[in-house]
C-alpha cells in the first residue's frame, strides 16, 4: 500500500510506536482478526461483545505487520502502535492513505437507492476502468475505511457508498474518503429519529460538501425537491438528473417490462442512447441516469455507458427477483423506509399472478412512526395486493389501514417473526409472487430463506 510505512501510520494516528520496524510498508489493514494476512495492519477494535485486543497475539502469529491498540500488549510479538482511539486512529489512518491515492473517488449518498446506484456505477465505470467498489453493508465509520483500506495499485477509481443517521457522521466519512464526485440519489423519510426532518437530512448529508476534492462535480437528483435546491458547491453548478426534461441527464421513451426491467432513451449532454436497464423497478431507472452521469463526467463513451447498465447484476437483499420453481421472490430484505417500501410495492403491483406482500417493520422514523407505517398499510391495500402480511410491533398500524382501505386485500398480523414462519406454507401458494421487505434489523433474510427451500 502506497508510503503506507509503519512510521507514516504512526504519525498520522498520533500514535506512539513501539517495536521498530518503522519503514516496513503494509499490505493490508482489516479489524476482523480472521482476515488477516501476512504483512497486515491490525485494528483492535474493542465492540460490544467482543474485544479485539485479545486477539493480537494470534494475528501475530499470522504474520500481522502491526496491530492498533489502545493497551499495550502484555507479551508483545510484534510492533504495535498505541492510541487513545482505535477506531479514530482508523479514520486518521484511512484519511491519510486517501491521500496518497491519485485515482477518483465516488463517493455516493442519499436516503433511498444508494447500494443499487453503487452497483450501476461500478458496472458502468468497470466498462473502461478497474474498479473497488464498496461491499455489502460497509458504509458507516469503520465500513468507510475498511473499503479505503482495499484500493490497491492496479485500481483506477473507487465507488465508495456512505450511510449516516446523525449529524457529523457525514464530516468523518467525507474526511476520509475526500471524494472527487459525489452523488446524492434522493431525499427520503428516513433516520428521522435523529434528523428530525427532511431538511434535516439534507444538512447532514450535505456536510460531504465540504470535503469534496477542490474541482470536484455533484450529481444530484435533480427531480427531488429539496436536491434541486443545491445551487453551487465550490462555484460549480450540480449535474442533475432525472425524468424530467429540465435535468442534464435525463430518460425518456420509458417502457416497463414488469418484473423484468425497463428500456429507456437517456439524454445526456454528449448525445443519447436506448437501453435495457435489467433490475425490475422504474426507480431504476434513476440509478442507470446517475451512473451515465458519473460515466460521463469521467470521460466514458455512449458505448460504455450502456454497456454498463445492461450488465448490471442485482445484489442480495436489494429488489433481487429470484426465480423458484413455483414462484417467484423479490428479494428487498436489506433495508426500508416509507419512499421504498412504497416504490417496492409498485415493483409487486407489476406482476400478473396473485401478489403477497410480507412486509415488516421500519426502524428510526422517529414520533411519526406508528402513522409512516399506516401509511405504507394504506399504500398495498390501494394497490390491491392480495395477501398483505404484516410483521413486527409497529408493523400493527400497517396491517390496521390496509384492512380498513380495502376489504379486496387479505391482511394477516404477526407480532413476531417467528409466527410467521410456522404459517408461511399456509400463506403463500405455488405461483405466486412475493416481496419480502423490511428494516435489516428484523432479519427478513430468514424468511427469504424458507421461500426458497
Amino acid at each position: 500500500m502506497k508510503n503506507m510505512t509503519l512510521k507514516n501510520i504512526a504519525t498520522a494516528c498520533g500514535g506512539r510506536l513501539f517495536g521498530g520496524m518503522e519503514d516496513l510498508e503494509i499490505a493490508g489493514a482489516v479489524m476482523d482478526s480472521r482476515q488477516i494476512e501476512k504483512d497486515y495492519l491490525f485494528f483492535a477494535i474493542k465492540g460490544e461483545r467482543v474485544d479485539g485486543h485479545r486477539f493480537i497475539p494470534q494475528v501475530m502469529e499470522k504474520g500481522a505487520a502491526c496491530a492498533v491498540c489502545e493497551e499495550a500488549p502484555e507479551k508483545p510479538a510484534g510492533p504495535y502502535i498505541l492510541v487513545e482511539d482505535v477506531k479514530k486512529a482508523m479514520q486518521d489512518i484511512a484519511a491519510f492513505y486517501r491521500g496518497e491515492l491519485s485515482i477518483p473517488v465516488i463517493g455516493i449518498t442519499g436516503s433511498v437507492g444508494k447500494t443499487s446506484t453503487k452497483e450501476f456505477i461500478a458496472s458502468v465505470l468497470g466498462e473502461k476502468m478497474n474498479v473497488l467498489k464498496t461491499c455489502g453493508n460497509y458504509n458507516n465509520e469503520l465500513g468507510v475505511p475498511l473499503t479505503l483500506f482495499r484500493i490497491r495499485g492496479e485500481h483506477e477509481a473507487a465507488v465508495v457508498e456512505m450511510g449516516i443517521n446523525h449529524f457529523g457522521e457525514m464530516h468523518r466519512l467525507s474526511r476520509m474518503a475526500a471524494p472527487d464526485i459525489v452523488v446524492m440519489t434522493n431525499i427520503g423519510d428516513c433516520h428521522l429519529e435523529a434528523l428530525g426532518s427532511r431538511a434535516g437530512i439534507l444538512k447532514a448529508k450535505s456536510e460531504i460538501f465540504d470535503y469534496l476534492q477542490e474541482n470536484g462535480t455533484v450529481i444530484v437528483n435533480g427531480d427531488d425537491d429539496l436536491l434541486r435546491t443545491i445551487d453551487k458547491v465550490h462555484k460549480k453548478t450540480p449535474v442533475t438528473f432525472g425524468k424530467n426534461k429540465n435535468n442534464m441527464c435525463y430518460a425518456t421513451d420509458i417502457q416497463k417490462h414488469g418484473l423484468f426491467g425497463t428500456t429507456a432513451t437517456i439524454h445526456m449532454l454528449s448525445g443519447n442512447f436506448t437501453v435495457k436497464i435489467p433490475l425490475p423497478g422504474e426507480h431504476m431507472v434513476y440509478n442507470a441516469l446517475a451512473a451515465a452521469a458519473v460515466g460521463e463526467a469521467l470521460g466514458l463513451s455512449m458505448e460504455e455507458i450502456a454497456a454498463g447498465i445492461a450488465a448490471v447484476k442485482p445484489t442480495e437483499g436489494r429488489s433481487n427477483l429470484i426465480k423458484c420453481d413455483d414462484k417467484v421472490i423479490l428479494d428487498d430484505c436489506y433495508n426500508a423506509n416509507p419512499v421504498s417500501m412504497c416504490a417496492a410495492l409498485d415493483l409487486l403491483a407489476q406482476a400478473d399472478t396473485r401478489k403477497v406482500a410480507i412486509l415488516g417493520d421500519m426502524f428510526e422514523l422517529g414520533e411519526n412512526a406508528e402513522d409512516l407505517h399506516g401509511d405504507v398499510g394504506r399504500y398495498a391495500a390501494k394497490l390491491c395486493v392480495d395477501v398483505i402480511v404484516c410483521v413486527g410491533g409497529l408493523s400493527g398500524n400497517m396491517a390496521r389501514e390496509a384492512k380498513a382501505v380495502s376489504s379486496k386485500s387479505e391482511v394477516h398480523y404477526y407480532s413476531k417473526k417467528e409466527n410467521l414462519l410456522q404459517e408461511l406454507e399456509r400463506l403463500v401458494k405455488p405461483g405466486d409472487t412475493v416481496l419480502v421487505k423490511a428494516s435489516h434489523g428484523m432479519g427478513f433474510a430468514e424468511i427469504v430463506e424458507n421461500l426458497k427451500q
